[in-house]
């Protein structure tokens, strides 16, 4: 799921986005209801996490033009202001979620997690089925072909997928691919990786299936089913 969130507290901002994206969220982040016009984007989100009180237009006002322009998109609202005109207001206003700062992390992920479900429901189209990794075959089946893995590439998958989160720090990457991380240089470990994402896009197609996290390793990014 796509994810926009406006919130003009900077070390909040990107401390929440780092959260959501850690949880497999396509997330980026502004920081007035401004810059959600104004930012370039090739998709539309499809959840919006609203700070109430922005600078220039506030949360209320934004979520009104979203909803409008938007029917169908999921809108959390995140504020301080907790009493239940406020509260009230946030649901006249479009949202559907309304979380009191500060917002548990956790809850915030949970949240967004069951309103992707509604919106799911509410559109009518089913979650994509988890692509199936047969370890003794080394093949990996998807929605859109079968391909052929290198042993390395998928004992590397069936350790992601088995890890908490998908993510695995770039040392077990180097380790499931068969080296130390002293022994294979950057560039080597990511052609590998690239080499694993293009054979995933033939079996999947284009959607994003590991995706690098700075400083620390890689994460899988796909739902995947070990057999």
């Amino acid at each position: 799921m796509r994810v926009m969130l406006v919130e003009d507290h900077d070390d909040l901002r990107e401390a929440t986005l780092a959260v959501l994206q850690a949880h497999g969220f396509h997330a980026v982040g502004v920081p007035s209801a401004e810059d959600v016009d104004d930012t370039p984007l090739q998709v539309r989100p499809q959840l919006y996490v609203l700070d109430l009180c922005l600078p220039g237009e506030d949360g209320l006002s934004l979520a009104r033009r979203l909803r409008a322009a938007q029917p169908g998109v999921g809108i959390v609202m995140t504020t301080a202001r907790t009493a239940v005109d406020d509260r009230v207001q946030g649901y006249g206003a479009g949202a559907d979620i309304y979380l009191p700062k500060p917002v548990d992390p956790q809850e915030l992920v949970a949240a967004l997690r069951s309103l992707a479900v509604r919106l799911e429901q509410r559109s009518g189209v089913a979650p994509a089925p988890p692509v199936r990794l047969d370890t003794q075959g080394r093949t990996l089946h998807g929605g859109v072909g079968t391909v052929r893995l290198s042993d390395s590439e998928a004992r590397m998958l069936a350790a992601m997928a088995c890890a908490p989160e998908g993510m695995l720090e770039r040392w077990q990457v180097a380790v499931h691919f068969g080296a130390s991380e002293a022994d294979i240089s950057p560039d080597s470990l990511q052609n590998r990786i690239s080499q694993l994402r293009k054979k995933m896009a033939a079996s999947l197609g284009k959607v994003e299936c590991i995706r690098a996290v700075r400083k620390e390793g890689y994460r899988l990014c796909v739902p995947l089913r070990l057999s």
